[in-house]
């Protein structure tokens, strides 16, 4: 268990409440009288100090010298920040000190003032969510600053794991930024600028139907398996029509002509039962999925059946809350979560701080992965591990490569040649692995895969549930081989419950953990999040398990399997909608207002789609746009309630002001007088225009041997020690086949020619 300090309220109570749900003992350092947010906000004070203590600054510092982390979410703030720097200097030169900042420590916008709706303006995940024809939407639940946490958590548990005693930087922007999917790499690899499409993945084809109860979500699938389950249950109701047509099978011109057969399944469900739907859909292996609302959220039969969620108790009394992305054995929270009083724990001698060697190269050097993953969650995961060290062995196979090399939406490329060594989408989240090829529907390759699982720390795989215990890999096969092996699968709902064999996209996922339902206008349909935000979310959570189940195999000798469920991972970051509603409030879209800031949204900028994500944080806040802007203001909006009563006039003001004036220019007039405000950043903009991102040096060009050179998205961490990087450009398919199995393996020159003859290694 590692001891950790956390102060300030930016990103650092959502990296303590990700590492309390791995077993960390977390403390709150307040100032007198507690934590402001604990009477500006309640409830969602509670959702991130559930399960931790709570100290006075002249306690913390008492307890600093034993302490492992001190998550440091100050920004400078004098009312904490001096506390802060107190209590790094008492726990002395062994800690690592995690300073949470929205734009990076140095550079133009180092000093500015954030939200979470500025940080994902500048991180361009507001580019992606929302119609065309509507302003830039924030998704639901502060996902850009829970993206921050997530990265300290992991950057925590790497720099304890490198032997401590370093400062640590993390860049909210440089996490949006990292998390984009598509939205960069387009960019890079194409020169187009992905645009918002509303509920509709651009590059998967799906997106959100209105039923006769509700909404769900679902599509075509991304296989011509599924097109052919589609098609079948459309022929059993009576709805094919011309579906059947030759024309349709073939995947482009599905693809083309989606709009076309998104029409016909909206006539088609318009009238029918959400929950009936899914379930049949469901059935016949589709991804379709129930939009779920807050309300229903807690009844979800699988996250019931699985134990998901938390009881959180408050001073209130307990309610349901959401739980946690990974549960690893040896590492789990506290149950249940309570809600610490101020000061409630006295300041006392702590036990010796965990020590390790220390590294200097990665800190994940010397361990050896086995990568059974595909597309995006599982790749993300072990893209985390190989850039901080750990050598990253993808199996894959020529006639199952991963679909990412080679399906049209996703080979992303400025070349029209479909060769699977140049898709950038493929390129950019397998970087510093290697590739061998390896047919596992053999019995020769299943067993040089076990053969290999010897040699390896740890094996990931984000097949559907029960598919690698049919391919003779799993679990128990796994840990024959190697006894104290650590497996992070982590399949769409994960490996037991009512929904087990479910299969799920991240729309999918999305829709399942409330996120979709969330994330729209008041009184309109949902949009939802379309790109895989959901994927990238899971793969951050499963390289944090695999990290923490690695740390209790060096505490305990002993491996385990830690069952991930991309629906938890998304679940958990829905943020406090679930404890909302257990307190009786009403819990809705909002789109990009805030109930606690006003004005809070995205305004137009000179330009064609150009825009600025403006917040007034408090009434001085305000007092200063007001200043910045010459607008007239009125004295009823020098409240919250009362801008909140006049908030469309307020923003029809503001708009007109912006609207003629670059976004940069914008952003910077107000940022000079205290006010947070982003230009809101498309994937060109942040590949050639952030000088935030430039000074964080985040995009980093490497030299591809089939692709040439181009940029890859960096690493949002900076570790003074043991830091990682992108090192070495992604491996061409099966280029490191007979390296591998030479160096681990021992396979001589002639064996492997005989593996190739029989269609082992291919």
């Amino acid at each position: 268990m590692i001891r950790v300090l956390e102060i300030g309220d930016f990103a650092a109570p959502d990296a303590g409440r990700t590492l309390v749900g791995l077993g960390a003992d977390v403390t709150i350092v307040e100032p007198a009288g507690g934590a402001p947010e604990r009477r500006a906000d309640p409830v969602g004070f509670a959702h991130r100090a559930g399960g931790k203590s709570a100290a006075t600054a002249a306690d913390a510092a008492a307890l600093a010298p034993s302490c492992d982390v001190i998550l440091d979410g100050t920004l400078g703030d004098p009312s904490t920040a001096d506390i802060a720097a107190d209590l790094v200097r008492a726990a002395g030169p062994g800690v690592v000190h995690i300073v949470l900042t929205p734009y990076g420590d140095a550079g133009p916008a180092s000093g500015w003032q954030a939200t979470d709706l500025t940080v994902a303006a500048a991180g361009g995940m507001l580019a992606l969510v929302g119609r065309p024809d509507r302003p830039p939407l924030r998704p639901y639940g502060d996902q850009a600053v829970q993206l921050a946490g997530v990265n300290a958590a992991i950057a925590a548990l790497l720099a304890v794991r490198a032997g401590g005693g370093q400062r640590v930087v993390v860049s909210a922007q440089a996490s949006v930024a990292a998390s984009l999917e598509f939205g960069a790499i387009t960019y890079i690899h194409t020169g187009r600028v992905p645009p918002r499409t509303g509920s509709t993945h651009p590059l998967a084809p799906h997106t959100l139907f209105a039923t006769a109860d509700g909404v769900i979500a679902g599509g075509l699938g991304g296989s011509p398996r599924m097109f052919d389950a589609l098609l079948a249950w459309l022929v059993e109701t009576g709805d094919a029509g011309d579906l059947a047509d030759e024309r349709w099978q073939d995947a482009h011109y599905r693809v083309v002509h989606r709009e076309e057969i998104f029409q016909r399944l909206a006539k088609i469900v318009r009238d029918r039962d959400r929950d009936r739907l899914f379930h049949e859909g469901q059935g016949r292996r589709l991804p379709w999925a129930a939009v779920l609302r807050p309300d229903e959220l807690t009844a979800n039969a699988q996250l019931q059946d699985r134990g998901f969620f938390a009881e959180l108790v408050t001073g209130s009394g307990p309610v349901v809350d959401v739980g946690f992305a990974a549960r690893v054995r040896g590492a789990e929270p506290p149950k249940p979560l309570r809600v610490p009083e101020p000061g409630s724990r006295p300041s006392s001698e702590g036990t010796a701080r965990r020590t390790a060697s220390r590294k200097t190269g990665g800190a994940l050097d010397g361990l050896r992965v086995l990568d059974l993953t595909w597309v995006l969650a599982g790749p993300y995961a072990t893209k985390t591990l190989a850039d901080h060290g750990a050598e990253v062995i993808k199996i894959e196979s020529r006639h199952r490569p991963d679909p990412t090399r080679f399906s049209t939406g996703f080979h992303l490329s400025r070349s029209a040649d479909a060769d699977p060594d140049t898709s950038g989408y493929f390129n950019n989240v397998n970087r510093n692995k290697k590739s061998i090829t390896l047919n596992l529907r053999t019995e020769e390759g299943r067993d040089l895969a076990l053969r290999l699982a010897a040699h390896c720390d740890l094996v990931v795989e984000n097949f559907a549930a029960g598919v690698l215990d049919r391919l003779g890999l799993g679990y128990e096969r796994l840990r024959a081989a190697r006894p104290d092996v650590v497996v992070v699968s982590m399949s769409g709902m994960g490996h037991t419950g009512p929904w087990r064999d479910y299969v799920s996209y991240a729309d999918a996922v999305s829709a399942l953990s409330g996120w979709t339902g969330l994330t729209g206008e008041p009184g309109e349909p949902p949009v939802g999040v379309v790109y895989g935000l959901a994927d990238i979310i899971a793969g951050h959570h499963a390289a944090l398990a695999a990290i923490a189940a690695l740390d209790v195999r060096d505490r305990t000798g002993e491996g385990q399997h830690v069952d991930l469920a991309q629906l938890e991972t998304a679940a958990a970051h829905l943020g406090d909608a679930i404890a909302r509603v257990g307190f009786g409030e009403h819990v809705e879209p909002i789109g990009n207002r805030h109930p606690r800031m006003s004005p809070h949204g995205v305004f137009p900028c000179l330009g064609d789609d150009t825009w600025v994500a403006v917040a007034a944080r408090d009434d001085d806040d305000f007092a200063r746009l007001l200043t910045a802007t010459g607008l007239p203001g009125d004295p009823s909006w020098t409240t919250l309630p009362g801008r909140r009563e006049h908030e469309d006039e307020i923003e029809r003001r503001l708009s007109a002001w912006t609207r003629s004036r670059p976004a940069e220019s914008v952003a910077d007039t107000l940022q000079r007088h205290g006010v947070p405000a982003y230009a809101v950043r498309d994937g060109r903009t942040l590949v050639e225009h952030d000088a935030a991102l430039r000074a964080w040096d985040f995009y980093r060009p490497l030299d591809h041997p089939a692709s040439g050179t181009f940029l890859h998205e960096g690493l949002p961490v900076r570790m003074a020690r043991a830091p990682g990087g992108v090192a070495a450009p992604a491996p061409r398919l099966g280029e490191h086949t007979a390296g591998v199995l030479t160096d681990l393996l021992g396979l001589s020159t002639a064996e492997q020619d005989a593996l190739r003859t029989a269609g082992v290694l291919e």
